[in-house]
């Protein structure tokens, strides 16, 4: 996705959420530095082709294991990676903004598994600690405000959201989606806003690609694309 055609949406979420660009520019910048003179990955260097799976965080993961196993390739965000790595489910993609699980990270890109670490307004602190640590070349850097490359803008908005745009911009034929809980009870205020917004960039992105989303079932017409 042109980062002209991604604007529109993050304009949205910005004055939905309140957010200021500033961070996430600042965000964006901390990960050039962390990167220093390494090159980092690419997104035509990740292999995502085929039937890729798109693992969400969500409580339904566990139950829903057949999904990745089946699959070409897998991208999971965040948490869902320990998940998948507890039931012995390779992933060849971790998103990340580091809120939650730092170390499992480390682990992964030491493996010389491709991690997408995203900087934005509320984590520059962690980019600083965690990425000086990683080898560059296992690391994609990712941004939602404008691209400043290396760091690129697949487009996406939470770490979930944003591994199924990431595997869309590399390639995959299709994608199935597991570990989506958009009406999780268990989470707060704050987050059920993020996975509302969530939706509806699935939304989007299912239509452009000509697609149907499973977790989007029942919902669809209840979606709105407010920056369309």
């Amino acid at each position: 996705m042109r980062y002209e055609e991604w604007r529109p949406a993050y304009e949205a979420i910005l004055a939905a959420f309140g957010y200021g660009e500033a961070g996430d520019r600042r965000g964006r910048d901390a990960l050039l530095a962390a990167l220093g003179d390494g090159r980092p990955l690419a997104v035509e260097d990740l292999e995502l082709s085929g039937i890729v799976a798109v693992c969400g965080a969500g409580p339904s993961l566990a139950e829903e294991l057949s999904v990745p196993r089946r699959a070409d390739a897998v991208v999971a965000a965040s948490t869902a990676v320990d998940i998948l790595r507890e039931a012995g489910v390779a992933v060849d993609c971790m998103v990340t903004d580091l809120d939650k699980n730092p170390d499992t990270t480390r682990e992964l890109a030491a493996d010389g598994t491709p991690v997408a670490v995203h900087g934005h307004g509320d984590n520059v602190d962690a980019v600083r600690r965690v990425v000086t640590d990683l080898e560059p070349a296992t690391v994609l850097p990712t941004t939602q405000t404008e691209p400043r490359p290396p760091v690129v803008n697949p487009g996406g908005f939470t770490d979930g959201d944003r591994a199924a745009f990431l595997a869309d911009a590399c390639g995959a034929d299709r994608l199935v989606l597991a570990g989506w809980d958009l009406d999780d009870p268990s989470v707060g205020a704050e987050k059920a806003r993020k996975l509302r917004w969530a939706g509806r960039l699935l939304y989007w992105l299912e239509r452009r690609r000509g697609e149907r989303f499973d977790p989007l079932d029942g919902r669809r017409d209840g979606l709105e694309l407010p920056w369309r």
